[in-house]
C-alpha cells in the first residue's frame, strides 16, 4: 500500500558558508494534491524545490519522494518526478515536436511511443500549429506550456512546479492554471512555488508560507486568511466632517480610518446583520454614504502580515 504522503521533509537544513538558507523545514504532500510553496524573493523555495529534485544536495534532515530518499536513491526519485524550473529549459534550435520526441528517448521510451507521446502533448498543450517550428520562434507563453510538456513526457506522478507563470501575460497564465488543474484532476501530486497568491488561492489544496529559511504558516487558503482579519466594511463619505459625523454615528463598531481618503472601515461577523446596523445607524444620524465595499481578508494580506511579523521578529534578535 503507498505511503499517504508522497513527498515528507523533516528538519531540512541547508546553509553556504555562514548563510543559513533552510533553518529546520518541515513539509508533507499528500497523494494527488497540491502544496503551495510562498515566501518572499531569498526565502528558501527554490532551494528546496532543488533538494527535492535531487539537483541539490542538503546539511540535515531527511527529504523522501515516494519514499525514496533523495540522496541515496536520486535514481529511483528522477524516475518518479517532473521538473519545470523558473526558465524554459527547452533548446531553442530544435522544433518543439524535436523537443518532445528527444525528451522522450532520453527517458528510453522507444521511436515509436516517443513521436506518439509528444503528439499527445502537443495537443494537450495547444501546440499542434506550431510543433514543428523552432522553439526559438515560440512566444513565452507558448514556451512554458513547451517546457510543462517536456517535464511530463514520462508522465510522472509528482511534478514541482518553480514559478511556472512568472513573466505571462493573464491570458497565457491562465492556459497555465488549466492545465495544472488537468493534471491534478488525473491524480498527479504538485509542489508549486509561485510569486502571484492569486494562484496559490486558486490551485491549492494546502499552503505553506517560509520565510528566513523556516516555516512561519501553514494550512488551507481559508484557513490562513481567518488568521489575518476579519471581513471589513468600507464606507467613503464626500468630505472630512462627513466622516467625523460617521465616526460619532458608527462608534465602536469603526476598525479604522483613512482622513485623506474619507474612508471608514467596519468589522463584520456577519454580512447581512452587521453591514444593516451600520447603515441603519447612518441613516438616523443623516449621513450620507458616498459609495461601500465588503472586503474579505487575501492571500496578500497573509502574506504581508506574516512576512511582516517575520522581518519585525529577525530585527528584534539582532537588536539584542
Amino acid at each position: 500500500m503507498k505511503n499517504t504522503y508522497v513527498i515528507e521533509v523533516k528538519g531540512l537544513t541547508k546553509s553556504y558558508g555562514s548563510n543559513h538558507v533552510l533553518k529546520g523545514i518541515d513539509l508533507r504532500v499528500e497523494r494527488g494534491t497540491m502544496l503551495a510553496l510562498l515566501g518572499p524573493n531569498g526565502a528558501g523555495k527554490t532551494t528546496t524545490v532543488r533538494i527535492l529534485s535531487t539537483l541539490l544536495h542538503y546539511d540535515g534532515g531527511s527529504v523522501t519522494v515516494e519514499g525514496y530518499d533523495v540522496t541515496r536513491e536520486a535514481d529511483k526519485v528522477r524516475g518518479v518526478i517532473g521538473l519545470t524550473g523558473q526558465s524554459a529549459a527547452v533548446d531553442e534550435l530544435l522544433t518543439g515536436r524535436e523537443n518532445l520526441v528527444m525528451m522522450g528517448r532520453l527517458y528510453r521510451l522507444t521511436a515509436q511511443s516517443a513521436k506518439a507521446r509528444a503528439q499527445e502533448l502537443l495537443e494537450d498543450f495547444s501546440l499542434v500549429e506550431a510543433a514543428d517550428r523552432p522553439a526559438k520562434t515560440y512566444s513565452g507563453g507558448m514556451r512554458r506550456r513547451l517546457d510543462l510538456a517536456v517535464s511530463l513526457i514520462a508522465t510522472p506522478p509528482v511534478i514541482f512546479l518553480d514559478e511556472p507563470t512568472t513573466g505571462l501575460d493573464p491570458r497565457s497564465r491562465l492556459a497555465m492554471w488549466a492545465i495544472i488543474k488537468k493534471l491534478m484532476e488525473s491524480g498527479t501530486t504538485i509542489l508549486l512555488t509561485t510569486q502571484y497568491l492569486e494562484e496559490a488561492d486558486q490551485l491549492a489544496d494546502k499552503i505553506v508560507v517560509i520565510d528566513g529559511g523556516k516555516v512561519i504558516a501553514e494550512g488551507t487558503a481559508n484557513e490562513l486568511k481567518s488568521k489575518v482579519g476579519k471581513d471589513r466594511l468600507e464606507l467613503t463619505f464626500a468630505n472630512s466632517k462627513a466622516l467625523e459625523s460617521a465616526v460619532q454615528a458608527l462608534g465602536k463598531r469603526v476598525a479604522d480610518t483613512n482622513t485623506k481618503e474619507f474612508t471608514a472601515s467596519v468589522t463584520i461577523q456577519d454580512i447581512n446583520t452587521d453591514v444593516t446596523s451600520a447603515l441603519d445607524a447612518l441613516a438616523r444620524s443623516h449621513v450620507s454614504v458616498q459609495s461601500m465595499a465588503v472586503h474579505k481578508p487575501t492571500l496578500d494580506d497573509v502574506f504581508l502580515s506574516l512576512t511582516g511579523k517575520q522581518k519585525q521578529q529577525t530585527t528584534d534578535e539582532e537588536d539584542v
